[in-house]
């Protein structure tokens, strides 16, 4: 995995992912569920550190629900401060994708599932970081399972990624 400075188009983002109001958060999907990740509380809104790009994938092309699941690992030897983010990113010169015209959904502890509000900036959608943030122990993984179904077909990646806060 590696990680990468933060760019000032990436910082816009996470700037308005950090202006969400302050709330705390419930832990999401643990692949370790016995010790299960930290709740963390989005008072704290330092801005990432750094990212970890994980494998993206073409976006779908046609309206059915498709399945995106990534895993994070922290080989480290202490606890990290983590946040799991979806970017979907439209082609470089447009068109620019419509928030409306997607749906992502969020699979819960309990096995049910949340729709996500996409932001949107320079035609990038991405999920806040501030509702996500939470502490991944040691040695743990954590696993996310998503659904995504686009209402109107488009050119695109999915790129998820992982947030890293000091």
């Amino acid at each position: 995995m590696t990680t990468r400075k933060i760019h000032r188009p990436v910082l816009a983002l996470a700037v308005a992912a950090l202006a969400a109001p302050a709330v705390t958060v419930a832990a999401p999907v643990s692949a370790n569920a016995a010790a299960g990740p930290a709740v963390v509380s989005a008072a704290s809104t330092a801005p990432p550190t750094s990212f970890v790009d994980l494998p993206t994938s073409p976006l779908p092309t046609d309206r059915a629900p498709h399945e995106v699941s990534f895993q994070y690992r922290n080989d480290s030897a202490g606890d990290q401060i983590i946040a799991p983010q979806v970017l979907i990113e439209g082609p470089v010169n447009g068109p620019f994708l419509d928030p409306r015209a997607i749906s992502l959904r969020v699979e819960n502890a309990d096995g049910s599932w949340q729709t996500l509000p996409l932001g949107v900036q320079t035609g990038t959608l991405f999920t806040d970081l501030i509702p996500a943030k939470h502490v991944l122990h040691s040695h743990h993984t954590l696993t996310e399972h998503y659904r995504l179904t686009l209402l109107k077909p488009s050119p695109g990646t999915v790129a998820p990624r992982i947030a890293l806060y000091r």
